[in-house]
């Protein structure tokens, strides 16, 4: 081999082995995350957590069930889902619901928004979900009437303590195609509009489909090359976020570890990789602002994402409750 050749194999060597560890480096730093997953059997359900599943499986019953699909273009759906939804957060009798029109919307679609203020002004915590459904007619229990139930249950459980930064619960509609990542998506408008006010974020919480859990081995699947990475039983909830709100995952799954009864999983991606930016979360990430899905991961799990069978029936109430119980610690800390 001649000294070119042997200088030539050096290099590409030592390019791929540089490659390898650069790609490692990137793995670690997207994947590693603080505290430690609850791991073997679960503890028995307290009785606070069998109240919340309780509450939980209503309102998925009377979305699901009562309400069914929830599209701007089925009829008077979404405005039923609507009138469910500003009662429920009517009755809390605390902080101040106002209606935020979607503009560029068909029809009278809008989100609800829920002020609990804090004994600051700014910046504020946001915790968001859809209340529409995806084309089909899907009565959509877990896509999303888990996130839409969640919401209100943290919202009347956090409706009146003590904070220092205050909380905005909203409610999304047109999350769902044909409004996904268009003008008309209820969350871009809600995100411009905290942006156009100079709003300051602390923090974005999409919750979206949260409910269907798997102890079965081969349950869980995942975009490559995160196979390798993360358990193959579907029976944790996740924290994703783009690189940007690298420090925002892993401060709030420090603390949701902390508290939480359910197994977790977390990670700060590119947000080209798919399923990162599949819900409202996105939207604020076009304003710059730091935002973190909260899911089962939806397709990668759930036999019945976007089908007729989406079904309360085939949630599980008593782990979504645990789920639920831990973010309520985790938007407390955050919000302290």
């Amino acid at each position: 081999m001649g000294r070119l050749k042997r200088r030539l194999v050096v290099f590409a060597t030592t390019s791929i082995a540089a490659g390898a560890v650069g790609a490692a480096v990137a793995l670690v730093y997207c994947t590693a995350m603080p505290g430690r997953s609850i791991t073997g059997p679960l503890p028995e359900l307290t009785q606070d957590e069998r109240e919340v599943s309780a509450e939980l499986r209503r309102h998925v019953q009377a979305l699901a069930l009562g309400v069914g699909a929830r599209r701007a273009t089925e009829g008077d759906s979404l405005a039923r889902a609507e009138r469910y939804l500003v009662g429920e957060l009517s009755a809390l009798g605390a902080g101040t619901l106002r209606r935020e029109r979607i503009p560029s919307s068909p029809s009278e679609a809008a989100n609800l928004v829920l002020e609990l203020p804090g004994r600051r002004v700014s910046p504020f915590v946001l915790v968001g979900a859809h209340y529409d459904t995806a084309p089909g007619g899907t009565p959509g229990a877990n896509d999303n009437g888990s996130g839409t139930a969640a919401a209100l249950v943290l919202a009347r459980r956090l409706a009146r303590s003590k904070r220092d930064l205050p909380l905005r619960f909203v409610l999304f509609a047109n999350e769902e195609m044909p409004y996904f990542q268009t003008k008309a998506m209820g969350s871009l408008v809600h995100a411009r509009g905290c942006s156009e006010r100079g709003e300051e974020l602390r923090a974005m919480f999409s919750l979206e489909t949260m409910g269907y859990f798997s102890d079965a081995a081969g349950s869980q699947k995942y975009p490559p090359p995160l196979s390798k990475l993360y358990p193959d039983t579907g029976n944790f909830i996740g924290f994703v976020g783009n690189l940007a709100s690298r420090s925002l995952v892993r401060d709030s799954l420090r603390h949701f570890r902390a508290h939480a009864s359910v197994p977790s999983e977390g990670a700060a991606l590119p947000a080209s990789l798919p399923g990162v930016g599949w819900s409202d979360h996105w939207a604020f990430w076009q304003l710059g602002y730091e935002a973190v899905m909260v899911t089962d991961t939806a397709p990668f799990r759930d036999p019945s994402y976007h089908e007729l069978s989406d079904l309360p029936m085939h949630l599980d109430f008593d782990r979504l409750a645990r789920v639920v119980v831990g973010l309520e610690a985790t938007l407390a800390e955050l919000s302290d």
